[in-house]
């Protein structure tokens, strides 16, 4: 039954590995992967002698880090407060709230976004007029130092509810008579939370903390390509991912593309296995 899963994996996700070999070409369209000249790390060192790189570098690391430290923790947060609650019907209203937006696509979260925040009638400008926190709208998509603020809330709003279905999962399968033992022995619903709960789940988060770090390379793709058309905000919006497509895919520079594809891959990689090493200390890791 696994056959054709394993099939598509290959096909997919396997096979187009063996493209990652064009980083090392100069690579033609019209020539093919075999006619096209061989290059060594030419693109390797283009792309880390660019005038761009560290500013690429800085974004990434800075974008995927606040991701990281906001966005990361508020599911758990969510999934212990939902716990909590013993209302069933205001309990499922808020989870299924929370999930909605996670099925929206990011054309449709920057159109909202980009509504809200409109100097002409934007809800975020009209509110703080009426309440005399600011005396002129404000332009909030062309202000580079609201920028981060505003894709770290956007992509916490996106995603807070559905990230938090692991952990509610997880938070369901913990014994009750652990809390019904707790309560007997005088702790309060707090105290259960701290000395149940987390360590009940700590194994989930480690997992899911390990793919974080693993991932601390994407910064993000299409959050940053809608919410960033302002010219201004390439010097606070340029990461790997935006730098790959303007540069790689829409001026046809296939190999410089994939070279940078490649090297994010490699560092990727290099941060999983040292976070999962860190996490095996304590027990827990993915392999």
């Amino acid at each position: 039954m696994i056959w054709p899963a394993i099939v598509l994996v290959f096909v997919f996700s396997y096979l187009p590995m063996y493209g990652s070999l064009t980083a090392f070409q100069n690579y033609n369209l019209f020539k093919g992967f075999w006619d096209s000249p061989w290059v060594g790390t030419m693109h390797f060192e283009m792309f880390f002698q660019s005038p761009e790189f560290w500013l690429i570098m800085r974004n990434t690391i800075c974008i995927s880090l606040l991701k990281l430290l906001i966005t990361f923790p508020a599911p758990i947060m969510l999934a212990l407060m939902l716990n909590e609650v013993r209302h069933m019907f205001f309990k499922r209203i808020i989870q299924t709230i929370s999930y909605l937006p996670h099925f929206l696509s990011w054309v449709i979260v920057a159109g909202f976004v980009g509504s809200m925040l409109s100097v002409d009638n934007g809800s975020v400008n009209i509110l703080l007029l009426n309440t005399k926190l600011i005396e002129e709208p404000i332009n909030w998509l062309s202000v580079p130092e609201y920028f981060w603020a505003i894709l770290i809330s956007a992509n916490l709003w996106k995603e807070i509810g559905f990230a938090s279905i692991v952990y509610l999962a997880a938070i369901a399968g913990i014994d009750p008579h652990l809390y019904e033992a707790a309560a007997m022995d005088g702790a309060t619903r707090f105290k259960q939370m701290f000395l149940i709960t987390i360590p009940s789940i700590l194994p989930v988060i480690i997992i899911f903390l390990i793919l974080a770090v693993g991932n601390i390379l994407n910064a993000g793709f299409e959050d940053l390509l809608l919410l960033a058309k302002n010219p201004i905000l390439r010097d606070v919006a340029e990461v790997i991912d935006t730098h790959v497509y303007r540069v790689g895919i829409q001026s046809s520079r296939y190999s410089y593309a994939t070279a940078v594809g490649l090297f994010k891959a490699v560092i990727s990689i290099v941060l999983l296995t040292g976070a999962n090493a860190m996490a095996r200390r304590f027990g827990q890791s993915l392999w």
